[in-house]
């Protein structure tokens, strides 16, 4: 089964991107101390639940990230 990650890939990509957690914030209109509370959560953003139920019906969760079409590069 997998781990719940994406906290960890979300720091990783602001970290590709130079982006900061505060301007992260900004970019999805929330603040920055729930930005900061979202990926440092213990449980994940995904409840465990539905991960443990996908696994024991036989499957696992893939998540692809593809960079958008006309995205700026950093």
């Amino acid at each position: 089964m997998i781990k719940n990650n994406l906290e960890i890939d979300v720091k990783v990509k602001c970290l590709e991107e130079g982006v900061t957690q505060a301007q992260l914030a900004q970019m999805v209109g929330t603040s920055a101390p729930y930005v900061s509370r979202l990926i440092n959560k213990k449980e994940g953003i995904i409840n465990k639940i539905f991960v443990d139920m996908l696994d024991k019906l036989g499957y696992d969760i893939q998540l692809v990230y593809v960079k958008k079409k006309g995205a700026a590069e950093k």
